[in-house]
């Protein structure tokens, strides 16, 4: 089995908590409003990383990265982009099994049509009440499936003060 850890909307904030879910990863992806490039530094020392650019990531560091990525891994073929309103392909034509995005900052599993639209929600700074979460593809022999992990911000918060 091949777990791929997902990780979107950092905003410049890598918790602890996010890394140590992503750590036993066999691949990383990130979908985007990162922040800072050291995060991508820090998540590509778990695992291989693809990383896409999100709508606030302006800086010189960010035009580097893309606004979309596809990635197969094990077979199974995944569209990575931060903004699912700006999917411009049908991923059912193209041959993709799963679509990857944030934005939203909502954790989202969803099957359309045969593709798993997944989005981890935000792992950055707490937006609203949304939760703080991180995500999984889990694939094994060409099936897959996602997995989504709330974070216990407010531990790590208490644990910040002290």
């Amino acid at each position: 089995m091949i777990r791929i850890g997902l990780i979107s909307d950092t905003h410049g904030l890598l918790r602890p908590e996010a890394l140590a879910y992503l750590r036993g990863s066999d691949h990383i992806l990130h979908a985007g409003d990162i922040g800072d490039a050291v995060i991508l530094r820090e998540i590509a020392a778990v695992a291989p990383l693809t990383v896409v650019r999100g709508n606030n990531d302006t800086d010189a560091w960010a035009r580097k990265v893309r606004e979309v990525e596809v990635v197969s891994i094990d077979g199974v073929s995944i569209y990575l982009l931060h903004d699912l309103s700006l999917l411009d392909v049908d991923p059912i034509a193209c041959g993709h099994r799963v679509v990857v995005t944030g934005h939203s900052h909502k954790p989202l599993i969803e099957e359309r049509s045969g593709v798993l639209y997944v989005n981890p929600g935000s792992a950055g700074p707490r937006r609203f009440t949304l939760p703080i979460s991180v995500g999984e593809l889990l694939i094994d022999r060409g099936s897959v499936r996602a997995r989504l992990k709330t974070l216990d911000a407010v531990a790590a918060s208490k644990r910040n003060k002290k």
